[in-house]
């Protein structure tokens, strides 16, 4: 399956490797990192391989009981394994507002911090702070909250002399958007929206968040990576708003060894490369795929849109945010 795209590239790892296999030896004890959306899809493996390596993991889900579930799978093949649940709800920015005050008074350290959560190709809805839900949910809460846990991340890159890594998970859908790229002045306008594009919108938003957020730390001097990355292609309850159709096409295409289908073992793998192998050490503001650095399409590499994005991020969270320090 997908034998075509399997080579391996300049890391020693291809877009079939495992996430276990890209951490292989690799020790995390004593680092911490925050996943959201850790309680579905590549991120309970994202957690569970990070938990494997020593890592504390924080699971900031949307669901407790399931997150849970998670907690006490990852403990019975993990025993040691030091895993944290606490609620998040990327699309309201109340609580991601809770989230990152919860997590900042409880003195944890942080280390990494891993955007994973996502909703694709929803019917058009507005979020509580109305926003359009899938730029609300994959992009606005994600900046937030890593504003939010930006000054925890300093102290503990400063205290513990560890780089400490943001790592957002983006998509190549990021191409096939919307023809403008961002959609600034019409976010909301549902005669405009279409549940693919709006998807793949929010994707070059995380891309541009970390070029952008990349290029801010550089500047501050501050040890701290920001990257993104496409996961590749695997059937997760992601696609659960995505017409049958195109499921029942994708899956075809997979059988006959056309379509770069992933499991989740493997989908998980780039996010765990980008956030602990010793490769990517200084590596900032980056697209991987496969578990190797690739070229994201030429709107993603726009320092003036990921400018103009941040202004416009800053604009829609400080309105709801006004007592909080923004980066």
């Amino acid at each position: 399956m997908g034998i075509l795209f399997s080579k391996k590239g300049p890391s020693g790892f291809s877009a079939f490797s495992t996430a276990e296999e890209v951490t292989h030896g690799i020790d995390g004890t004593g680092l911490t990192a925050v996943v959201t959306g850790a309680s579905s899809g590549i991120g309970v493996e994202t957690s569970h391989v990070l938990a494997l390596r020593g890592v504390h993991v924080v699971m900031a889900v949307r669901n407790i009981d399931a997150g849970n579930n998670v907690k006490e799978a990852i403990l019975k093949d993990i025993p040691t394994a030091k895993i944290d649940i606490m609620e998040l709800d990327l699309s309201s920015l109340a609580s991601v507002t809770k989230f990152a005050a919860d997590y900042n008074s409880k003195g944890l350290p942080l280390n990494i911090l891993i955007n994973n959560a996502g909703v694709m190709a929803t019917p058009f809805k507005l979020s509580q702070d109305n926003i359009e839900l899938q730029f609300a949910t994959n992009h606005l809460g994600h900046f937030l909250l890593t504003n939010l846990l930006l000054e925890t991340m300093k102290h503990t890159s400063r205290e513990s002399r560890i780089e400490g890594r943001v790592v957002n998970v983006a998509s190549l859908g990021h191409k096939f958007g919307y023809p403008e790229g961002i959609v600034f002045d019409e976010i909301n306008d549902e005669s405009r929206y279409n549940k693919y594009r709006a998807y793949n919108q929010s994707k070059l938003a995380n891309i541009l968040h970390a070029n952008e957020l990349a290029r801010r730390l550089k500047e501050e001097g501050v040890e701290i990576t920001a990257n993104s990355l496409h996961p590749g292609d695997i059937y997760t309850n992601l696609l659960r708003n995505v017409h049958s159709f195109f499921q029942c096409f994708f899956k075809t295409l997979s059988l006959l060894g056309i379509f770069m289908s992933k499991t989740v073992e493997q989908g998980a793998a780039t996010t765990c490369f980008v956030s602990l192998h010793p490769q990517v050490k200084g590596v900032s503001g980056e697209y991987f795929s496969g578990c190797n650095i690739t070229k994201p399409s030429s709107q993603a590499k726009d320092g003036d849109v990921a400018k103009k994005l941040w202004e416009f991020s800053l604009s829609l969270t400080d309105r709801k945010c006004t007592n909080t320090r923004l980066f």
